[in-house]
């Protein structure tokens, strides 16, 4: 059963990537997203709900992680790149260049942690190790939206 929580709170081992894990992990969690827009694009509410599991099973599955390692906010966990991301891009239409402004938004966001992103960290558990990204994929999405409709 560890094997199947840390791989899936790592999303397939990506988390253990030297150096940058939440990279990788947020990467990986756009190529995901990419493949399931494919599928779900006009099926809004099949997003939504994934959304709403994986919270669930992200906040499980952090929590897990931390007990098993013994670290808060393990940096392996990646499980919350891929929450965090999918918020940044919701709504937003496939397009290189939207994409790309998107994630390098999210990972300044997931890295810098301003103001009230850093303060869910404090959360116990796997809430605070998801909803920083939640807050930082929130943020994103918004200026995202603001950029698009004056640029792109």
């Amino acid at each position: 059963m560890q094997l199947v929580i840390k791989f899936l709170a790592t999303l397939g081992f990506s988390g253990y990537t030297p150096k940058i894990p939440g990279t990788v992990g947020s990467f990986l969690a756009a190529v995901l997203l990419y493949f399931w827009q494919l599928k779900f694009a006009l099926m809004p509410f099949a997003t939504l709900l994934a959304l709403v599991i994986i919270f669930i099973l992200g906040v499980w599955l952090s929590t897990k992680m931390e007990e098993m390692t013994g670290k808060h906010d393990p940096q392996e966990v990646v499980i919350d790149e891929m929450m965090g991301l999918w918020i940044a891009l919701l709504f937003i239409p496939f397009n290189i260049v939207a994409w790309g402004i998107g994630f390098i938004l999210f990972r300044v966001f997931d890295i810098w942690k301003p103001w009230l992103i850093g303060k869910a960290q404090d959360l116990e558990g796997g809430y605070g190790i998801m909803m920083d990204d939640i807050l930082a994929g929130v943020v994103t999405n918004i200026i995202l939206t603001l950029i698009i409709g004056w640029i792109i």
